[in-house]
């Protein structure tokens, strides 16, 4: 009798445990459980999450910095050209003389590289690429230029009637090279830029157009090199915050060869339209 109930308590303490621990088992998922804060961010998550890189640092331990360095070269620019040093040596009249709100550059920069030389920010960088570059300049309306039995470039009065406007065209391919600043401002991603260096020039083609009007408008193209050179090189400076976006480039060297035609260092100025 005394071992039947012996065996009838232990399976009563059995059976508790084992509600216990069934209990416990529902439980302590809930009672585990903690709250999470989701806290909204006002910004483009795949901006945020782009390139995020985890790197070790020697002094503080663990780093994370975010995106590489990008600089500001790609896009299309628009600007006003005019001749600085002017200087006509054996010349009677100033017959590049041009008007400079007429005078315009397009620039179409079509490839750009950014290289960050900082380790663990990415303000500051290098910035190269590949660009095509035309640009014209609107001359007196009764001129244009030819070139003489010596390559030397020569005025050239027009003989049409109703003349419209007489041009200088010349296209080439730009490659520059800028070291290029970047300033935060109110955010990570807001910031203030300037870039300055040099760049290289090859001349693809030149012409001269001249458009007047008979019964209607005819033009007439002359294409030559006219003694303008090969390979030009000068500096750049780019500029800009958020939409608006100015340049300059001031060439090193004369529009003509030398001995060839007058002396005039183009300068460029203007705005970026759209960047890539």
């Amino acid at each position: 009798m005394m071992r039947f109930k012996l065996a009838k308590s232990i399976f009563y303490l059995l059976k508790s445990a084992f509600l216990a621990g069934f209990l416990l088992l529902l439980v302590f998922p809930l009672l585990a459980q903690t709250t999470d804060t989701i806290v909204p961010v006002d910004e483009n998550p795949e901006k945020l999450l782009r390139n995020i890189r985890i790197g070790s640092n020697p002094r503080t331990g663990l780093s994370i910095y975010r995106d590489k360095f990008s600089g500001h070269y790609a896009g299309v620019d628009f600007g006003f050209n005019m001749f600085l040093n002017e200087n006509y040596p054996g010349y009677s009249a100033e017959f590049m003389a041009n008007d400079v709100l007429r005078s315009n550059s397009v620039y179409i920069n079509l490839v750009q590289q950014g290289i960050g030389i900082q380790r663990a920010r990415n303000t500051i960088g290098l910035v190269t690429g590949i660009g095509l570059h035309l640009y014209n300049y609107r001359l007196d309306k009764n001129t244009t230029i030819t070139r003489d039995e010596n390559s030397v470039v020569q005025p050239l009065p027009n003989n049409f009637e109703n003349i419209k406007k007489s041009n200088l065209a010349i296209m080439s391919l730009m490659v520059p090279l800028l070291a290029e600043f970047q300033i935060p401002v109110n955010n990570y991603g807001k910031r203030m830029y300037i870039s300055m260096g040099l760049f290289g020039g090859v001349k693809l083609t030149s012409h001269t157009k001249v458009k007047y009007k008979l019964e209607r408008y005819k033009k007439v193209k002359v294409a030559d090199h006219f003694s303008i050179r090969d390979f030009n090189y000068g500096i750049m400076v780019r500029t800009g915050y958020r939409w608006v976006n100015l340049f300059a480039t001031y060439d090193l060297v004369p529009l003509f060869r030398e001995n060839r035609g007058p002396e005039l260092t183009p300068f460029t100025f203007g705005i970026t339209l759209v960047q890539f």
